[in-house]
């Protein structure tokens, strides 16, 4: 039984995975419960599911969580720096990092030294700082399991293939709300449409980022660092039934692709369960529901995003740091109404091209170009 920490228990993912447990709950046990703000969902979920430790990020909350738990054997701390102490915890073997964002960067960083294996939903971390990861978690020895349903299939069409050349992956994608609009119908769309994708039930930034098709840009430099891969190995296809979840091509011209319903709890109990498959409750595909899969080439002149993630791997450095945080201030801004929907190309881009290039970066020098990109994107916005 895996002894379980989830960074952004109150999210979409953190609380998918609370069910997968409650469903399966001889397969692991909860052992730490964080969250940003939402004080009150993480305090029903320490009650339920009494884990060691929970932390508040948000300071504010501390006192509201900390008397609500004071009658249970439970650990309550606040801030950041306490969810990079707590990760480190001896009782912990497995870390689902499913914090929105830049904000999941230290606490990973913290796991993957303490040599925790991590069960990885938050792209940003592989995004803004793939290099310095993947070194790090071969420093360590650590395992990182893609909880994204793309990675994850890529990643189970790779077990028993370790040894076996890649020549190319295909990421599936949607489509989103907004798949086949033109420039001229994206300029007059509202957040309340963006919100609605048409297959996956999940948070408000992600689901923008699938609008946008940023989601997949991002998961274009994820790929590379998960699997070791060029950008020209890496693909993206419009699948907009959401059934094949991503394809691995050999260099023989066979493919494997893995399938099933658009459901995060399947790749989240793939890692909890990880290397065994161990049988679940989750509904079954049944093919006569889906007589028809189809297949298309994504827009990208409209949907600009992808082109960025190219970019920025051809670049290399930090480029991708910024990208992403242009993308979460853009993001942001236009859930706040602050900016029209394809502003968001304009604004990410209008950051790539100002903010400070650097070949060869630190970990330090991560830090320092976020909040240099988010400086340029809000000043942007202005």
């Amino acid at each position: 039984m895996k002894r379980i920490a989830i960074l952004g228990s109150t999210g979409s993912i953190g609380t998918q995975a609370l069910e997968v447990i409650e469903a399966h709950p001889e397969n692991g046990v909860v052992e730490l419960l964080t969250a940003h703000n939402n004080a009150n969902l993480l305090i029903e979920q320490a009650i339920k599911f009494s884990p060691n430790s929970v932390v508040i990020s948000n300071e504010d909350h501390y006192l509201k969580v900390k008397d609500s738990l004071a009658h249970l054997p439970i650990k309550v701390y606040a801030g950041a720096d306490a969810i990079v102490q707590c990760v480190c915890s001896d009782e912990i073997d497995l870390v689902l990092t499913a914090q929105v964002g830049f904000s999941g960067l230290r606490p990973t960083i913290a796991a993957i030294q303490a040599g925790k294996t991590i069960a990885l939903a938050n792209k940003e971390t592989l995004v803004v700082a793939g290099d310095y990861i993947s070194s790090l978690c071969l420093k360590h020895n650590v395992k990182i399991i893609p909880v994204d349903s793309e990675h994850s299939a890529i990643f189970q069409c790779l077990v028993g293939e370790y040894s076996n050349p890649i020549e190319k992956i295909y990421l599936t994608a949607s489509g989103g709300p907004f798949r086949g609009k033109t420039k001229s119908e994206l300029a007059l769309v509202t957040k309340a449409q963006a919100l609605k994708h048409p297959n996956w039930t999940m948070g408000a930034k992600i689901t923008i980022d699938s609008a946008s098709l940023m989601n997949k840009a991002l998961e274009i430099i994820e790929a590379k660092w998960l699997f070791g891969l060029e950008a020209n190995q890496i693909d993206v296809i419009v699948h907009p039934q959401s059934i094949i979840h991503s394809i691995v091509q050999f260099n023989d011209g066979s493919m494997k692709a893995q399938m099933g319903l658009p459901d995060m709890k399947l790749p989240i109990h793939y890692a909890f369960t990880y290397p065994e498959r161990i049988s679940s409750s989750f509904p079954r595909f049944d093919f006569l529901k889906f007589p028809q899969l189809s297949f298309e080439t994504p827009d990208k002149q409209t949907f600009r995003s992808l082109e960025m993630a190219y970019y920025c791997l051809q670049e290399g450095g930090n480029m991708a740091c910024i990208l992403n945080a242009a993308n979460e201030v853009a993001n942001a801004a236009f859930l706040n109404d602050k900016i029209k929907f394809l502003q968001i190309f304009d604004l990410v881009e209008g950051t790539l091209e100002r903010a400070t290039f650097i070949a060869k970066p630190t970990i330090n020098n991560y830090y320092e170009s976020d909040a240099e990109a988010r400086e340029i994107a809000n000043n942007l916005i202005k």
